[in-house]
């Protein structure tokens, strides 16, 4: 946590310049869905992008959720290659806490997950999620298509006028398009962290306030 002082993000010129390889290998298998964590992906599948605070329950929202194949967790939104965890929670890389979720759209849409997310953070917060506090754990979507941004447009103007109507500040998510923004995968360790550590910490926690997006198409 940090006190007495804004978080802020650094210029590209600030920021760490990293590694040209990672220093470690992403595990081979989920170890909930069972499913391969990095790609090739099964044809027809599609890949979001979502940060919402610490990865690790952020994580196992989305590997509950029907229809997701794998989550990955992992950086992005930064500069640096192949960042360390320590490097981005001191805030010297730029990147955010995220999860990849590689997903069958023809059992869940993306329309869905970005109810998911929604409703399981405060989008609210800025550089903060609940009592963790740092640049990291900003809120951000990165889109991997035009038709993954004219969702998200839509679910944050949505959500947007049901968090007003309940008291709720102003959305800060970050929207940005997934091309140009790596994602760098997290430690071995960080993967799947509350399947192995059941009792382990999660500062996520949402508003309360239902998302209207994706209702129609879940019960349709």
């Amino acid at each position: 946590m940090m006190f007495g002082r804004t978080p802020q993000l650094p210029t590209p010129e600030q920021a760490l310049k990293g590694r040209s390889t990672p220093e470690f290998q992403v595990p081979s298998r989920h170890t909930v869905l069972g499913n391969p964590l990095a790609g090739p992906y099964p044809e027809g599948f599609e890949v979001a992008d979502f940060a919402m605070g610490c990865f690790w329950g952020a994580e196992r929202k989305f590997w509950e959720t029907p229809g997701v194949w794998t989550t990955l967790v992992g950086y992005q939104g930064g500069y640096t290659e192949n960042p360390a965890y320590e490097e981005v929670c001191a805030g010297v890389t730029g990147h955010t806490e995220a999860v990849r979720v590689v997903f069958d759209p023809t059992a869940v849409s993306y329309e869905q997950l970005l109810k998911v997310f929604w409703e399981s953070h405060n989008p609210t917060q800025g550089f903060r999620q609940g009592n963790d506090v740092g640049t990291q754990y900003r809120s951000a979507i990165y889109t991997h298509s035009p038709a993954q941004l004219a969702a998200v447009e839509a679910s944050r103007e949505a959500y947007q006028q049901v968090l007003t109507g309940a008291r709720h500040g102003t959305i800060t998510t970050e929207v940005l398009p997934a091309e140009g923004r790596a994602f760098w995968p997290a430690e071995p360790y960080h993967q799947q962290y509350l399947d192995k550590n059941p009792a382990g910490y999660c500062g996520i926690g949402g508003t309360g306030v239902s998302c209207p997006i994706g209702v129609a198409k879940a019960e349709g």
